[in-house]
């Protein structure tokens, strides 16, 4: 992408795309100038590469990411993008102008709440599976195997644990931490918090 400027305010007048053919006062150029002259040459007529900083850019699972800024210091274009925001990791309720809980009371769901329900149905999911022995036993009084068992158990433990491990995030980073990949020494990909499991 390229800016415009200029130079006497150290502005940026138009955003261009590189792909169209330009026009200043009275000259014509061709869209070629964006491919084959040089940054020097587009410079002289206040044409400029823009530089991206996307170094304050984050994880939109975790973080709301404010908008694209350009600016021109009178050498460089640049767009940068300002400090991401945490998105709430607990509920809240929702405010007037004033900060007074609406009546009735409306409640904005926190990160917390969004990711224990995803577990929830991860886990009825995965029960489900293996509900049909249950029915046939309540039946047919056909005996549940042991291995469907202890995986039924295994799921409900392990749901238990993911919740608690989300419950007791003290914040967005540490929620974000839960659920990060990492590989170890031996080429383990892992997260912090567990994965429901399933039956193999």
């Amino acid at each position: 992408m390229f800016a415009l400027v200029d130079k006497s305010n150290n502005s940026i007048t138009r955003l261009l795309k590189g792909n169209k053919a330009i026009t200043l006062g009275d000259i014509q150029y061709p869209r070629a100038i964006y491919t084959l002259w040089s940054e020097a040459e587009r410079n002289a007529i206040n044409i400029y590469t823009i530089t991206i900083d996307d170094s304050e850019i984050k994880n939109e699972k975790w973080y709301i990411n404010t908008d694209i800024t350009y600016s021109f210091d009178g050498t460089n274009a640049t767009g940068s993008y300002d400090t991401a925001t945490a998105k709430a990791h607990a509920d809240a309720n929702a405010t007037d102008d004033d900060g007074v809980d609406l009546d009735p009371v409306v409640v904005i769901e926190g990160l917390k709440t969004k990711l224990i329900r995803t577990v929830k149905v991860q886990a009825a999911d995965e029960l489900a599976r293996t509900d049909w022995y249950i029915t046939r036993n309540a039946e047919k009084s056909t005996a549940i195997p042991s291995a469907i068992t202890t995986h039924r158990d295994l799921v409900r433990s392990r749901q238990a644990a993911m919740e608690t491990s989300i419950t007791n995030a003290s914040d967005t980073p540490a929620l974000e931490t839960l659920y990060t990949y990492t590989e170890d020494s031996d080429g383990v990909v892992s997260r912090p918090l567990a994965l429901i499991p399933t039956l193999e």
